[in-house]
């Protein structure tokens, strides 16, 4: 079940012009990742809609200061940065529609998408709306986030992608949106 322009718009009605750009990638990535049924769909586009700021952002925004939490320190470790005060932090920042953060998960996902560790010397890759994509989706697919949207369960997709249930509201009025365009009933 293709997702449409048009569909695209009415869940993520910010995305202007950015629906256009996304269209394909998103449809591709889903694709490959069993994201095809309107409940796996409608909770994955809210989820990268909160995400990104509805396609807006692929990189996470933030200031030296900011990303400096991914430099040095428990967070910095946890996620496979030097503890070194190196700048890492920022080279391996949120980066995606889904936000792929820190060395190890780059490596990972890297992994995952290409076979190799490009993105480990090239993050800038997930800037591109394909990788955006893909890499949102294959996190999806590794975190096994398929079968929570099957159950339901969104909350707990919501704390696998951010931690906790930062951004709720937001991301269950997109739920809500994507589940009224996709999941109504055959007439």
């Amino acid at each position: 079940m293709p997702l449409t322009e048009g569909q695209l718009l009415k869940i993520l009605p910010n995305a202007r012009p950015q629906a256009g750009v996304f269209i394909t990638p998103l449809n591709s990535a889903m694709i490959r990742y069993n994201i095809n049924t309107s409940k796996r769909i409608a909770a994955f586009l809210a989820q990268i809609g909160h995400e990104s700021g509805q396609l807006q952002f692929v990189r996470e925004l933030g200031n030296e200061q900011y990303l400096s939490k991914y430099d040095t320190g428990a967070l910095a470790i946890r996620l496979g940065n030097t503890p070194e005060a190196d700048g890492d932090g920022q080279k391996y920042r949120g980066r995606g529609l889904i936000q792929i953060t820190g060395r190890d998960n780059y490596l990972q996902c890297s992994l995952g998408l290409f076979g190799d560790d490009r993105l480990v010397f090239v993050p800038q890759l997930l800037e591109q709306p394909q990788w955006a994509a893909e890499s949102a989706a294959w996190f999806w697919e590794q975190n096994g986030l398929n079968e929570l949207a099957d159950r339901d369960q969104f909350n707990s997709i919501t704390r696998r992608i951010n931690g906790g249930l930062n951004g709720l509201q937001d991301r269950l009025q997109l739920w809500a949106r994507a589940r009224a365009v996709l999941c109504q009933p055959s007439v």
